[in-house]
């Protein structure tokens, strides 16, 4: 491989992981009280509300409908409130949390949904409050199955990482387009292919491995 090949595919890796782990940082940051929310506002749930989990639920919908590039597209202007510009990744960082925190939302919204409802329950019949069952309850028992959706949520960033590099935003998808496809270069193309397919593949086997290994740890402590 030559040696601008590898400069542009260091350089562009860099700018994807980037990207990625803010995005999905300030995305969780969001999404998780959201996906909390829709939970525990249902009918019988520890802060039933129906008016509020219909309102909730009725906005992360229109978001989530909003294809990728257009979601993109109209949040620039937001970027450019925030940061100053909309080229580069840290102006992509804007639109790529407020687009992933919806469907981070949903995410969570249906791990917490896969804990037993006896289990709160019991918690709300021993006078535990809202609060600690969420945390103490909730939470840890959708553990491996939150880890597993979040897994998703990152390979899902950084397919969007892609989509924002066609409109400036740099890292691998830009390299792709703006090298690989608009100058024919076919060796760029490949790498940022393969380097992409590594990245998704060591993400999907981390969110794997520690699933897994908090089931262990809990079948183990029981």
């Amino acid at each position: 491989m030559n040696d601008d090949v590898l400069e542009l595919l260091f350089t562009g890796l860099g700018e994807t992981l980037y990207m990625v782990l803010l995005s999905t940082l300030i995305a969780l940051i969001l999404g998780l009280p959201l996906g909390i929310i829709l939970v525990a506002t249902e009918k019988g749930n520890v802060l039933e509300s129906p008016r509020i989990n219909k309102v909730l639920g009725t906005i992360i919908n229109v978001v989530r409908s909003f294809p990728s590039i257009i979601l993109i597209v109209v949040l620039l202007p937001l970027a450019r409130f925030i940061v100053g510009t909309t080229l580069g990744a840290t102006a992509a960082i804007v639109p790529l949390s407020i687009g992933a925190a919806p469907f981070i939302a949903r995410i969570i919204e249906n791990s917490l949904k896969e804990v037993s409802f006896g289990k709160i329950e019991a918690a709300m019949a021993i006078g535990a409050n809202p609060l600690t069952i969420i945390t103490k309850v909730l939470i840890p028992e959708a553990l491996p199955s939150l880890i597993r959706g979040l897994t998703i949520a990152v390979i899902g960033i950084t397919g969007m990482t892609a989509v924002a590099g066609a409109i400036g935003a740099g890292g691998l998808g830009s390299l792709a387009i703006r090298f690989g496809y608009m100058r024919y270069r076919d060796d760029i193309m490949l790498a940022t292919i393969v380097t992409l397919v590594i990245l998704v593949q060591g993400v999907q086997f981390a969110g794997d491995y520690l699933a897994t290994y908090i089931n262990r740890k809990r079948y183990k402590f029981d």
